[in-house]
């Protein structure tokens, strides 16, 4: 970066205004931590462009000046990506102020959002035309369409209609020289080469930022059904999410796992919860089924069905299906609260993992008491999405420990255990929630050679000044790690 940056300021300032560009300590502080508080940075400034063409001309801006940007959507992300580092150097770069939805084409199911939007704005903006966008998790209230985009961020749909790359028709985006790559028009056969959108998804901003997106949609689902099941381990647990696939078909939309220990805390912390089932399970399974209008007569009796041949089949111990849509919502409420209820127990290490669908149940078997006797006092848990191979194996630190020296120190290490284990099991240590700098040293150290050296060689291409979020995702070579 230059070493005076008081012109690039007044530049940035003239361009955006009092509203697009502010230094003032305090509005900026909120967004200087990630959401799990891990990492904390500085920033020489907060942007927030109103149009993809402010955002074009400020990372013209920036290139000239060799500033570095952090682009930011809900920051809510789990991995550091959208937090600037220490050296305060970094414009950090919001995209709140672009919240738009250009257009609703109900024939077409399709939707093209800023990446300012909110999910949950997004969810009842499709509603209201009688459609729905597939993709839901529990931060919709703040997560954005940028942000989702630029972490193909998964969530509790990922089963039956994939993860957020599966839902992108289209892409705007602008390039580190601030030229606007322009695709948001989707074709259903276009075979001009790379498809270059899916570069950008899952980028983290570092190739590109990301402005927006048109989406996919679907038909309103016309019924759905909630089924809470205890189930005797994770193994029956897979049986059942067989067993369940073999009879619902398309209609299975979610199959989550939470064991007991989980759901246990998260009733302790949620106020006004309360557990499904009376009785006590080794793991419980969340199971969604939805049908639209030619299906929704025989749902209800497609869940009495799925959980009365479950019992005979000796795969489930005692099951409840929700009576109605605020029980059933209450069933989900339970699922997105084990993140803040984990949080207020205190320290732990999240690990957002994945391995063969098949083999998940023993790699669980496996990981938690290797790891609960390697490391005298943590617990380790595991929970989420069977049904994709994506568990989230989260270690709760022992009591009593100071909170950030026992994640610097064991808790990095459990990391690195947990991630050579993964890789033993040829999985992946970022199923959905992405690298950013939480895991770009692990990655660095078990990612195949040849794949990194293919992702150095496409940042290069497209960011050979480095200005698009540095320090995120992709690893830096050996020699440039070890000068």
């Amino acid at each position: 970066m230059t070493t005076d940056p008081t012109q690039f300021l007044a530049e940035a300032g003239d361009l955006l205004g009092p509203r697009g560009l502010t230094r003032d300590e305090e509005l900026i502080a909120p967004w200087l931590t990630d959401w799990r508080g891990r990492f904390t940075g500085r920033a020489l400034a907060l942007a927030s462009p109103a149009s993809t063409e402010e955002v074009a001309a400020l990372v013209r801006l920036c290139a000239r000046h060799g500033v570095p940007i952090v682009p930011q959507g809900g920051n809510s992300g789990m991995c550091g990506g959208a937090t600037p580092d220490a050296e305060g150097t970094a414009l950090l770069l919001s995209l709140r102020r672009m919240a738009a939805i250009r257009s609703l084409d109900a024939e077409a199911r399709q939707v093209v959002c800023e990446a300012g939007v909110v999910l949950q704005t997004l969810h009842e903006a499709v509603v209201a035309e009688g459609l729905r966008f597939p993709l839901t998790l529990g931060g919709k209230g703040s997560a954005t369409v940028g942000g989702l985009v630029s972490t193909n961020a998964g969530g509790t749909q990922v089963l039956r209609h994939g993860s957020m790359r599966a839902q992108v028709l289209g892409l705007e985006a602008v390039l580190a020289d601030g030229s606007v790559f322009s695709a948001l028009t989707p074709l259903k056969k276009d075979n001009r080469g790379f498809d270059l959108k899916q570069l950008l998804i899952g980028s983290e901003g570092t190739l590109g930022i990301v402005t927006a997106a048109t989406l996919r949609l679907l038909p309103a689902i016309a019924d759905r059904r909630v089924l809470w099941a205890g189930v005797a381990s994770l193994e029956t647990a897979r049986e059942l999410l067989l067993h369940a696939e073999r009879l619902a078909g398309d209609a299975l939309e979610g199959f989550e796992v939470i064991p007991q220990e989980t759901l246990e805390n998260v009733v302790d912390h949620l106020p006004g919860a309360r557990a499904p089932l009376t009785g006590k399970h080794a793991w419980h399974a969340l199971i969604e089924l939805v049908a639209g209008k030619a299906g929704a007569d025989g749902l209800f009796a497609l869940a009495e069905d799925l959980l009365a041949s479950g019992f005979e089949a000796g795969l489930v111990e005692d099951a409840a299906i929700a009576a109605s849509e605020a029980q059933a919502e209450a069933f989900w409420a339970l699922r997105d609260a084990i993140a803040p209820a984990e949080r207020a127990q205190g320290p732990a290490v999240q690990h957002d993992i994945s391995v063969a669908v098949e083999r998940m149940p023993a790699f669980v078997a496996h990981a938690v008491p290797r790891i609960e006797a390697d490391w005298p006092g943590t617990r380790a848990v595991a929970f989420g999405h069977l049904g994709d191979g994506n568990i989230h194996f989260h270690v709760i630190a022992p009591p009593g420990v100071d909170p950030l020296a026992w994640q610097e120190g064991d808790g990095k290490a459990i990391s690195d255990q947990v991630y050579a284990l993964v890789t033993e099991w040829d999985g992946s240590i970022s199923a959905e929630h992405g690298i950013g700098q939480l895991k770009r040293d692990a990655l660095a150290r078990l990612g195949d050679p040849v794949a990194l050296a293919m992702m150095r060689g496409v940042k290069q291409a497209l960011d050979p000044a480095g200005i698009l979020n540095p320090g995120k995702l992709v690893p830096l070579a050996p020699r440039d790690a070890n000068p």
